[in-house]
């Protein structure tokens, strides 16, 4: 059923005034096309109030998004990348140790670790290719980045990696557990 911008300006007003009473929050449509033309640059916008119902459709959301992708490894992975950097700017007391060409690797490596705990979170299906790469390059850093940033790093690295390389895809985890939905726990 098509309805004319007025019709659905005042559907939307009298469902809103409905709700007024019981909630005390409303949510306005953002857009509402118009019917005779196809022309979307046409949409009518309004100020939205957001309902408590809609901040719990976002952690909802953020939730489900998150049981997709390993991202505690991923981050895990990406702090360790982040000290390593910081570590091999800082001196404690006289000791100030880099190997490499001119502290090159004191660099490259942080540099990849973060990228690796980017892409494990944007791209979960390589989380296992992308989770032994960083394990590896966490390792090295022992000898190539300040003692793996001062061990912090490189132990941050190979628990990111090895969180990584054992996340499971919800799919997964229901075939290993089939007694448990996507996220849940066996009762």
């Amino acid at each position: 059923m098509l309805l004319t911008r007025r019709a659905a300006r005042e559907r939307a007003g009298a469902e809103a005034e409905e709700r007024i009473g019981a909630v005390r929050t409303v949510v306005i449509p953002v857009a509402l096309p118009d019917p005779e033309t196809s022309n979307t640059e046409d949409f009518e916008t309004a100020d939205t109030l957001v309902a408590p119902e809609a901040a719990a459709g976002v952690r909802a959301r953020f939730a489900r998004w998150r049981r997709e992708r390993p991202l505690i490894g991923g981050s895990l992975i990406a702090i360790a990348g982040i000290e390593m950097f910081f570590s091999g700017q800082l001196d404690i007391g006289r000791i100030h140790i880099q190997l490499g060409i001119q502290g090159l690797q004191a660099m490259v490596i942080p540099v990849v670790l973060v990228v690796l705990g980017v892409l494990i979170v944007l791209m979960p299906a390589h989380h296992v290719f992308y989770g032994v790469i960083a394990l590896v390059v966490a390792l090295y850093a022992l000898v190539g980045v300040n003692l793996g940033g001062f061990l912090l790093g490189t132990v941050l690295g190979a628990v990111g990696g090895v969180i990584a390389v054992s996340w499971l895809t919800p799919e997964a985890r229901e075939r290993a557990l089939p007694g448990t939905e996507a996220g849940g726990t066996a009762a």
